[in-house]
């Protein structure tokens, strides 16, 4: 059975590699983790604009990493989602 996850913003358990993972990094700096493997705390969000959208107005990352997310880290995964 392939690693399942949660979107932060639809709630959905979908395959890890479907996602887009948001990791903060023991430094505590959010980082958009391409490889799945870096260091730190990681919420995942599914790659459609609909699901950024819910999980900023749920706070839905907010309470992953149980502390304010800055509007930096949402407009650097609208990006991600627009540059696929």
């Amino acid at each position: 059975m392939k690693p399942q996850r949660k979107c932060a913003g639809c709630g959905e358990l979908k395959d890890k590699k479907e996602l887009i993972r948001v990791v903060r990094t023991p430094e505590g700096e959010f980082r958009i983790d391409t490889t799945g493997k870096a260091a730190g705390r990681g919420a995942y969000i599914c790659r459609k604009k609909e699901c950024l959208e819910a999980a900023k107005k749920n706070h839905g990352l907010e309470r992953s990493f149980r502390q304010k997310i800055n509007n930096e880290v949402y407009d650097r995964l609208a990006e991600e989602l627009n540059n696929q």
